[in-house]
């Protein structure tokens, strides 16, 4: 089953390659197109659009994977080993919620959207928006994963904080402001 999640990971990631790479192509091909030769391709707009509407969704789901969203645990590191289970117990059940609740707007939104087409490429935005359905149901379906692990009492302590600090990132990673007062003192 791991291998089945790390291969939908690997996709996921190369479609944001992809859609990071169409985006870059056709803004910048539209932009030369626009000062060299007064013209555009109409359709970049608009796929670039597409790919940035799926990019941030499938980065999310990426990011939730990694726990690498932003959270603050500047409490709930201090609390007692209850504390912090009520405190995450709390927190997943809120985001399974708001999960629930996004692929239930996007159910609710589809027959609009089924019927509603694009302008410019012609194609029904459910295939734009229908990226909830996906969103919704892989976030919850960690946060399902997270929940039973915290009742079956599967969760280490150091699992109760969900949230990543930067010196506990893979490889080295350094991100924001601490990368840049690194490569200060590197230079």
């Amino acid at each position: 089953m791991k291998r089945i999640i790390d291969l939908f990971f690997r996709l996921l990631g190369l479609l944001v390659v992809v859609c990071m790479v169409a985006m870059v192509i056709m803004v910048f091909g539209n932009v030369i197109l626009r000062y060299a030769f007064n013209s555009g391709i109409t359709v970049s707009e608009e796929l670039s659009r597409y790919c940035f509407i799926w990019l941030t969704y499938i980065g999310a789901m990426i990011a939730m994977r990694e726990r690498g969203h932003l959270g603050v645990d500047t409490m709930v590191k201090y609390l007692p080993v209850a504390g912090k289970k009520a405190c995450l117990f709390v927190s997943e059940a809120l985001m399974l919620l708001c999960n629930v609740l996004f692929i239930m707007g996007t159910y609710e939104m589809h027959d609009l959207q089924v019927t509603n087409v694009s302008p410019v490429v012609g194609i029904s935005m459910i295939w734009v928006y229908g990226v909830g359905y996906v969103v919704g149901a892989v976030m919850g379906l960690f946060n399902l994963n997270v929940l039973f692990r915290l009742v079956t009492g599967r969760l280490t302590e150091d699992e109760l904080v969900q949230v990543v600090e930067s010196e506990d990132l893979p490889h080295g990673e350094v991100v924001g402001a601490e990368a840049l007062v690194k490569q200060g003192a590197r230079s």
